[in-house]
């Protein structure tokens, strides 16, 4: 009997996922991948469900005869263990970021003479409200929050991007690209005190409060699913923070990042051409040990943001910092720096990482941005922050617009350089 090879990637089995079951048990012995979490995550989505619990469900399917682990999305290793003679697959994969693997799959198989199939995707209605399902599980906030600590444990390196309103949100959402025959996505929203700020029109000084902030919170967390680290600047008065926290946590967001330093708050990237005042260990770390005490779950993550090189107060005083902060209860470090070469950002991280192995550290490359994910995490960075590059280039393009329209009293000349309302609204789902 012939072999016929599918993967599934689904937390619910729907009538889309057993008629491609049933097509492909008319060509032979079925065999049904699991794709593992490591993959998932870069593939298209967030399991719901445990590893262990999806092998379990496929493999109560009907004519399911066995189910593998498969671990590389471009189905390399399933093909070299299995030498399926056809490979299934609903067809919606012909377009899109998907048909990159499509393409390669198809090649494997050419090389010995097996087969793909596609097989008519189903739409329906069932099947959409199942999916609508998974999402609205997803976005929960007790999933929600939670997500970061997993994805630290599951891939490389954390990419966060910002977001500083819904469709912004959308955006790091949704973007998937295919990269020399790999997908890949953003894992989390960075909601940025710069960026939240600017949409408003506000300076970026701690001057919008954290109920209009909450508020930003609130309009990514209805659109999207992706789990939030949220800028809290230097976190404000201890008895201030700890109701912060509080209401992070309520809200489904994974992570804090607080800076140590006092007074009027200024932009890092300043660095020492205006007034900035370090907080001392002492004071830094009982705010952070307050937040810990205040918080109710072991989900949420406060990670102390340390200010050491930003000020030129040396290497040696911002080890000091990192360790005394996570002796209060950091969950983990933010080391900044407003240098162009990441050089000593890779030094910090490599003696930090000889004093502390797990301690998670995040870096934000808005200067040293020559550094790749890759090079990070080879000196131990857990997440990459991408701060405010979306807004960076939204303006810009704006401004120019904005420009053009007065200059030619007519919107012509800028239609070619805009993307459709039809394109944009895609984007939005509709309930």
């Amino acid at each position: 009997m012939k072999t016929v090879y599918t993967c599934f990637c689904t937390d619910v089995i729907h009538e889309g996922h057993l008629n491609i079951l049933k097509e492909a048990q008319k060509l032979g012995k079925v065999i049904v991948g699991c794709l593992s979490d490591k993959v998932l995550i870069r593939y298209n989505k967030f399991p719901t469900i445990a590893q262990e619990d999806r092998v379990k469900l496929y493999r109560s399917l009907p004519g399911v005869e066995q189910v593998v682990i498969q671990e590389d999305m471009h189905y390399d290793d399933v093909v070299t263990l299995i030498h399926p003679d056809y490979i299934v697959h609903g067809d919606n994969w012909k377009n899109g970021p998907e048909s990159a693997i499509r393409e390669h799959v198809e090649s494997l198989l050419s090389a010995y003479g097996g087969q793909l199939v596609d097989i008519p995707y189903t739409y329906n209605e069932d099947v959409r409200k199942i999916d609508m399902q998974l999402r609205e599980k997803l976005a929960m906030p007790e999933y929600r929050r939670k997500r970061l600590r997993q994805l630290i444990e599951m891939t490389p390196v954390v990419k966060a991007m910002e977001a500083h309103s819904g469709l912004t949100g959308l955006i790091v959402e949704k973007t998937v690209v295919e990269h020399e025959g790999k997908l890949d996505q953003f894992d989390a929203m960075w909601v940025s005190s710069l960026c939240d700020s600017t949409a408003k029109g506000k300076p970026d000084i701690e001057l919008v409060d954290m109920t209009s902030r909450f508020r930003t919170i609130e309009d990514i967390t209805e659109v999207t699913t992706k789990p939030i680290i949220f800028d809290g600047d230097t976190g404000g008065l201890p008895e201030h923070f700890v109701y912060t926290v509080r209401s992070l946590e309520r809200l489904g967001v994974s992570a804090v990042i607080i800076e140590d330093k006092t007074g009027l708050k200024k932009n890092s990237l300043f660095g020492t051409e205006v007034q900035q005042t370090q907080a001392s260990i002492e004071e830094f770390s009982a705010k952070i040990a307050a937040g810990k005490k205040a918080q109710l779950t072991d989900d949420f993550m406060i990670i102390a943001r340390i200010e050491s090189l930003i000020l030129e107060r040396g290497m040696d005083d911002a080890l000091e910092r990192a360790g005394a902060f996570v002796k209060a209860g950091a969950d983990g470090i933010m080391i900044h720096s407003r240098k162009k070469d990441p050089a000593e950002i890779l030094e910090f991280c490599d003696k930090f990482r000889q004093m502390d192995p797990t301690t998670p550290i995040v870096v934000v490359p808005t200067s040293f941005n020559v550094i790749t994910e890759e090079e990070l995490a080879a000196h131990g960075v857990n997440i990459v922050i991408y701060a405010n590059q979306l807004t960076r280039s939204a303006f810009p393009a704006m401004q120019k617009t904005a420009e053009d329209i007065l200059k030619n009293h007519r919107a012509k000349e800028v239609d070619d350089r805009l993307m459709s309302i039809k394109d944009i609204i895609t984007l939005i789902d509709e309930i």
